[in-house]
């Protein structure tokens, strides 16, 4: 019995993983960050700069905050796929693993198809390929994923993915910091569960 509890935390801790903060992006690597403000969905809403995934017409928005070198983030974007005719998921590139992250961040979010670029970056970053190559991207592009960086750091949140967004039925601000699968997270958000 002991055995099994220690397997099931492993798992579970396997599960909720997330990518933490680099040294010098905003806090301590995996530490977390003091917050400056409430997390609020309508900061996020008026300031994140992403792409959307899902039912656009749904009133049912989660936030994605996700760093293209994040092999959790990269799960996530699989997760949230049978999840996508229930909610409009915005996915938000944040720049916390490094240099490269910014530059392909950018490059997903002024793609003219993101889907398909972040499908292609998310396949190279789970065979260990390192993502996209981000060639031409402009500063002022760069400047939007640097935006976006600073949101999700004066949020205090401490690694990606970080997930934000109202429950489907009470309203309140859920946030989860790390990845789940595709059950957890239609519980979290109060959705249906995936093919039920």
């Amino acid at each position: 019995m002991k055995r099994r509890l220690v397997l099931t935390a492993a798992a579970s801790a396997a599960v909720l993983a997330a990518c933490g903060k680099k040294e010098g992006a905003g806090g301590a690597a995996g530490g977390k960050a003091a917050a400056t403000v409430p997390v609020s969905v309508e900061a996020i809403a008026a300031e994140g700069k992403g792409f959307n995934v899902g039912s656009t017409m749904s009133t049912r928005v989660i936030y994605v905050f996700f760093d293209t070198q994040c092999p959790h983030c990269a799960v996530l974007w699989e997760a949230t796929r049978p999840l996508r005719p229930q909610a409009r998921f915005v996915w938000i590139p944040v720049g916390l693993i490094g240099d490269k992250s910014v530059a392909q961040g950018a490059a997903i979010v002024s793609a003219a198809d993101p889907i398909a670029t972040m499908d292609e970056n998310e396949k190279s970053v789970m065979a260990k390929g390192g993502g996209i190559a981000a060639m031409g991207v402009t500063d002022a592009q760069k400047d939007v994923v640097k935006k976006n960086t600073e949101l999700f750091n004066r949020f205090g949140f401490s690694g990606v993915p970080t997930i934000v967004g109202k429950h489907a039925t009470t309203g309140e601000i859920v946030t989860i910091e790390g990845s789940l699968p595709a059950p957890g997270l239609a519980q979290r958000f109060g959705l249906s569960q995936p093919g039920g």
